[in-house]
């Protein structure tokens, strides 16, 4: 063999393992490359199964058993939750990359514990949702009182509760603050009392004012009969106050403020034909001589302080 040749493989000893290490970071690549093309043909699969086939066919046989629409959407939305999560998973695991999970479940966890002293507040929210979400007491529809607010349920998510006032305005209200407070559902039972106060003097005939209000109610078609009307007496001040208290089948907000309006022009009217004016105090009647004491019959004040 020439000399020059023996000379030129002992100068480049190195050029094979270059060529193997060129090689294998290559193969590296190609094998992330497929890894990774595992995990989005296996994510895509299982999300589009889940999302155009499982939550369909939840949400079908959710309304067939009438679930509450409240409770149905939550469900709804922890199954959506999991779609994604199990298209995560297994597309992780079918890549090869298990050792992902393995080290954001230390992660998570970790972030859980911090995240907890954190936001206290918002994983009290995230509670009471979950509790208001299953409680059927809290249906989406509903008109309830808590505190000094009141209106519409019109959304329940885990961190919050949208409440549609009667001024037409959306709050949102932490759910901590509906489950740590008496709330007042004033539609739950399916039916709702009405009460209508008015005011008369102490001369007019009580008994055709009893009268009145009880024919009144009785006769609307939107009143029920049982429980049946009652009108009572119920103070005694500068006027007399009676009250007239009866139930409606549909208690919402907007049917039960037009019954009421209806029913009291109704007796205003009725009132007003039978000689009763209402909003008017009681006639006061002050009996004796009114005089004028003149200057100079005034006492002395200085002989009084003397």
């Amino acid at each position: 063999m020439p000399a020059e040749l023996l000379s030129g493989s002992e100068s480049n000893p190195n050029s094979v393992p270059e060529l193997s290490s060129i090689e294998e970071l290559l193969g590296a690549y190609l094998s992330l490359l497929d890894n990774f093309a595992t995990f989005l043909v296996t994510f895509a699969l299982i999300y589009v199964v889940g999302r155009f086939v499982v939550l369909p066919v939840l949400r079908l046989g959710l309304e067939y058993r009438e679930t509450e629409r409240t409770l149905r959407e939550g469900i709804e939305r922890v199954a959506a939750f999991g779609v994604v999560v199990a298209a995560l998973v297994a597309g992780l695991s079918l890549a090869g990359l298990d050792f992902i999970l393995e080290r954001a479940a230390i992660l998570v966890a970790a972030f859980t514990v911090a995240l907890g002293f954190a936001a206290q507040n918002v994983v009290g929210n995230l509670v009471s949702g979950v509790f208001i979400v299953t409680d059927p007491t809290f249906n989406i529809g509903d008109w309830i009182r808590w505190n000094d607010k009141e209106g519409v349920i019109k959304d329940i998510r885990f961190r919050s509760t949208r409440v549609r006032t009667f001024d037409n305005e959306v709050i949102a209200v932490p759910n901590s603050e509906l489950t740590a407070n008496a709330v007042t559902n004033t539609v739950l039972n399916g039916r709702l009392r009405l009460t209508v106060p008015i005011q008369v003097d102490y001369g007019d005939d009580l008994e055709t004012v009893v009268r009145i209000l009880s024919e009144v109610a009785a006769d609307r078609p939107d009143v029920l009969e049982h429980p049946e009307p009652v009108v009572r007496v119920t103070d005694l001040g500068e006027t007399v106050e009676v009250v007239a208290s009866m139930w409606i089948a549909e208690p919402d907000r907007a049917t039960y403020g037009r019954i009421r309006s209806e029913y009291a022009r109704e007796i205003v009217d009725r009132l007003e034909d039978a000689g009763i004016d209402l909003g008017r105090g009681g006639p006061q009647e002050i009996a004796g001589e009114i005089g004028v004491v003149s200057k100079s019959a005034a006492p002395d004040e200085s002989a009084i302080d003397r």
